[in-house]
């Protein structure tokens, strides 16, 4: 065999791989939904319209990978919506009372008061053993609640905040939105992390069986209480950004995201079973779901129908994630069969 015929068969097995997975299955949905909203409408993919799509995208982003680290452990965090409101509010008191705060300290409290908030959920499902369904569930309505009683119908404006800030949420380098480019920062920081590091693999291991992770020697109690921890801070920075890109806060920020949320992880091949999945294709999941909300009405589609795509995708995935599990299954079960 040839040296070239050599190198070949790595690079064919390489993007076999990569046609084969369910991010590749996302981005392609992605691009078909580009390629005939582009047809009816060249303009889609103008300069303004592409930043403007950077920017939509970039919160549910960070949620995503946040909330897929989350599911990856075989549970869910319903509370990154209220998280996101609560701190969005707090930064927006708190550069009222501090109008000088330096942008990267606020960053900076902010996850740390997502992670505090997180780490609570972690706290209540880790050590009280409860289902993270019913705690997030219930943290969802408490922290939405302490945000309502802060505010009091408050209302918080651009000219409130600094100059310097608003400048986060809306310039850009090399026509890249600075909110576009944390976001990606995000993203390969933890997908790195999950796929290189033994402590990011170990969340895979748990939401594939729990018991046998104890037998290896896991802390799972400490593992989920850490994706919890991180799922917080991730949405304790997306309300940071929150309010630099909206300026406009109340207490009713970020309400109702976190079905979105959950929508993109799953959309962008999480299983909701555990175990499988990436934050690449949570952030591809994400980016899709905000193209379909921009693309549907240029190609003439209605509202109803926006909301009916995305359910529809959901239940696809998680009708494929099911087939998926199957089909190893029988593979499994075949390969034992010739084996024995």
């Amino acid at each position: 065999m040839t040296t070239l015929a050599l190198n070949r068969q790595p690079s064919a097995a390489w993007l076999g791989t990569l046609t084969r997975s369910r991010e590749f299955s996302v981005f392609l949905a992605l691009a078909i939904l580009v390629t005939a909203t582009v047809a009816a409408n060249p303009r889609f993919l103008s300069a303004q319209s592409t930043k403007d799509l950077l920017l939509n995208s970039s919160i549910l982003v960070i949620l995503a990978v946040g909330q897929a680290i989350v599911i990856v452990t075989k549970n869910v965090d319903l509370s990154v919506g209220s998280v996101l409101g609560l701190t969005a509010f707090a930064t927006g008191k708190i550069f009222i009372a501090l109008p000088d705060l330096p942008v990267i300290a606020m960053l900076a409290i902010g996850i740390g008061l997502g992670a505090l908030l997180g780490a609570v959920n972690g706290a209540l499902i880790a050590v009280a053993k409860v289902p993270s369904l019913v705690v997030t569930l219930g943290t969802l309505y408490i922290f939405r609640g302490v945000d309502f009683a802060w505010a009091q119908g408050q209302q918080i404006n651009p000219s409130n905040l600094p100059e310097s800030f608003l400048a986060l949420g809306s310039g850009a380098v090399l026509g890249l939105p600075y909110l576009a480019l944390i976001a990606l920062a995000v993203v390969i920081a933890f997908g790195l992390y999950l796929r290189n590091y033994r402590s990011g693999r170990e969340f895979y291991a748990i939401g594939s069986d729990v018991l046998a992770a104890r037998l290896y020697g896991i802390g799972v109690g400490r593992k989920v209480f850490t994706a919890f921890a991180i799922s917080g801070a991730l949405a304790g920075l997306a309300g940071v950004i929150y309010a630099a890109k909206y300026g406009n806060l109340d207490a009713t920020a970020g309400q109702g995201l976190e079905l979105n949320v959950v929508a993109a992880a799953v959309v962008g091949g999480v299983a909701i079973a555990g175990g499988v999945g990436t934050v690449y294709g949570a952030a591809i999941g994400a980016v899709l779901l905000t193209t379909i909300t921009s693309a549907l009405p240029v190609l003439g589609v209605s509202p109803f129908w926006q909301r009916a795509m995305i359910g529809a995708l959901i239940l696809a995935s998680i009708a494929l994630d099911r087939y998926l599990a199957l089909r190893t299954e029988r593979r499994l079960r075949g390969h034992d069969k010739h084996a024995g």
